[in-house]
């Protein structure tokens, strides 16, 4: 969950009145927050940096509130306060408008065809006549970065650019060139860089190197220029220093550029939402006009009003509780969704604003509805269906087989699910396409790329983390493995398997065969062949010739043992012989 810091006096001032720390707990309590901590800008640095920087810092009170992922809303203390005024029924929830602007011509942003191998969306919109106080910039500042980390992705998904409108000229050009072809000074910067040499400087800059990787293997930078040639910015990094907003800026140009459109309109709503209050027509929102490379005119921001209808009956049903329909809209109404109750029959009309656009389905305002209603106030009631809970039988055989195997001397490991393909295909002398390896399509880093189909190979990393400990290393692990399978509607299906591998200065096949025996014994399966478990000789590229069994049951094939061959200990950066078993363990439920 996001978590938003305010100053708690400038909260109380905004909100009319003080509260005690309890009561403001309580109040976010029932608005569906969570007041995390109560601190100051001192304290928190001295917690971080020692009390010698913290010196300088303000004694402000802060208050840190937990906020639900979905309220972008709720991001910033404007917002905060709006929602906590409607639900205290202290103002009506504003409505906010798009205008045209007074001279009739609107500020235009033409894409051009080049952006689309790079950040190809891009919105706009103009907040006229604002007035800045330092809170209020501080605060501007501050939503902008929340929604970067946010719904933004960390610019991935969508980057801001505030401009002051006043210190540049319409129409506005949204292109991607060669970095070696831009050129301008950026923010807080005393001298022009090109765009290669802005990406070598904030390599070390410990904000903005985090943003480089997104567009610094492009043949093109997005870039964004007025009318004169004056750099807006080059989204998603940096913006131009020209252009940067002050206490003394009246009109604000708003950009967003995006890989995903429908997350750049969102963003745009939340910020010019947030601070349209300022204005000095509050709440009104002057339209921009983007051209697309198609020809295509668009008008922001889109401000979308929407109607849902649903029965006071389903939110009764689904909260618990016993109410009308008048009452229902009214609970509604306080989480700042507009809503009637019809006059004759059980249907509510809700209208959902543009700053909320978490609401999708008919859930979502129960939710609301039941959030104003007061969760402590709901009646605690007997379920209707009685039913005998139970331990998913795999889970329990997974945790015995756990206790006694550990009781047998062996460690346990967990390793993650997902691994590289060369840990479960060159390392262990296998194909990958013979493996029925599940593939991420998007890999983060070449260490998962893929769903393991055998726990070997994060056993064996294990190992390798901790050759210094003492000899012998006696590992297990038992968990699941994905496996191809087209006939489950995914195409995949998860396997429970147990592994375990013993690692000193001799192979110690007959420790792993105990182990084996032991477990057979614990799963009352019996040696022998026909009902019981037997062993034969087999082959596998990752153990050693003549010295790999597969395992039967009941003339089955679960799994196999051996000792690893050396290539395969060489690759996963082992010195010593090691033995392996991996079994199946699903067939003995």
């Amino acid at each position: 969950m996001p978590t938003v810091g305010v100053k708690r006096d400038l909260l109380f001032q905004a909100l009319g009145r003080k509260y005690t720390d309890e009561e403001f707990d309580e109040l976010c309590f029932e608005f569906g927050l969570e007041l995390d901590e109560i601190t100051s800008e001192k304290e928190l640095i001295s917690r971080e940096q020692g009390d010698s920087k913290a010196a300088d810092a303000s004694d402000v009170i802060l208050y840190k509130i937990d906020v639900p992922a979905n309220r972008y809303d709720l991001l910033c203390l404007e917002g905060l306060v709006r929602g906590l005024q409607v639900f205290k029924n202290q103002i009506d929830a504003p409505r906010y408008k798009r205008v045209k602007p007074l001279n009739g011509e609107r500020q235009k942003l033409i894409i051009t065809k080049e952006t689309a191998a790079v950040r190809p969306h891009a919105v706009a919109a103009v907040l006229r006549n604002i007035t800045f106080t330092q809170d209020r910039y501080d605060s501007f500042i501050e939503l902008q970065e929340k929604l970067h980390q946010n719904i933004c992705r960390k610019r991935s998904l969508v980057a801001i650019g505030t401009h002051d409108l006043d210190t540049i000229s319409g129409p506005f050009t949204y292109t991607a060139k060669a970095p070696g072809d831009i050129c301008f000074k950026p923010l807080n910067q005393t001298k022009e860089y090109t765009a290669t040499q802005l990406m070598s400087l904030y390599k070390t800059d410990s904000h903005l190197r985090h943003y480089l990787h997104i567009i610094e293997d492009k043949p093109v930078y997005p870039i964004i220029y007025d009318s004169n040639g004056v750099v807006l910015s080059m989204p998603p990094i940096i913006n131009g220093d020209r252009t940067k907003i002050s206490l003394r800026t009246k009109n604000v140009f708003i950009e967003c550029t995006a890989t995903d459109l429908t997350k750049a309109k969102i963003v745009l709503d939340m910020m010019v939402t947030m601070f349209s209050e300022y204005c000095s027509q509050p709440f009104t929102v002057e339209e921009a006009e983007v051209v697309c490379p198609n020809g295509e005119i668009c008008i922001y921001p889109e401000l979308p009003y929407r109607k849902e209808k649903l029965s006071g009956e389903f939110v009764n049903r689904k909260v618990g509780i016993n109410e009308s329909t008048a009452k229902i809209a009214q609970l509604l109404t306080r989480m700042c969704l507009s809503s009637t109750a019809a006059p004759v029959g059980d249907e509510i009309e809700v209208e959902i604003p543009p700053t909320r656009p978490d609401v999708i389905h008919a859930c979502d305002i129960m939710e609301d509805a039941a959030m104003a209603y007061g969760f402590n106030n709901i009646t605690r009631t007997t379920p209707r269906t009685y039913t005998v809970s139970n331990q998913f039988p795999l889970n329990k055989l997974t945790e015995l087989l756990r206790q006694d195997l550990a009781a047998a001397g062996f460690t346990e490991a967990l390793n993650f699910a997902l691994c590289s393909q060369e840990d479960i295909a060159d390392k262990l002398g296998k194909k990958i396409s013979e493996t029925r390896a599940i593939h991420i399509s998007n890999p983060k880093t070449a260490e998962f790329q893929v769903a393991r189909t055998t726990l070997l190979p994060g056993l064996l990393k294990t190992i390798a983390a901790n050759r210094k400990m003492p000899l012998p290393l006696k590992l297990f692990e038992i968990s699941d493995v994905v496996l191809k399978d087209e006939t489950k509607d995914v195409g995949a299906r998860n396997s429970r398997r147990f592994c375990a591998v013993y690692y000193n200065k001799n192979p110690g096949f007959e420790v792993i065969h105990g182990l084996l025996d032991r477990t057979m014994q614990l799963l009352e399966v019996k040696p022998g062949r026909g009902d019981g478990y037997h062993i034969q000789v087999s082959d596998d590229s990752a153990f050693f010739p003549g010295r790999c069994a597969e395992i039967f049951v009941q003339g089955k094939s679960v799994g196999r043992l051996g000792v690893l061959h050396p290539d395969v200990i060489n690759r996963f950066e082992l010195t010593m012989p090691c033995s392996a078993l991996e079994i199946d363990i699903e067939p003995f439920l």
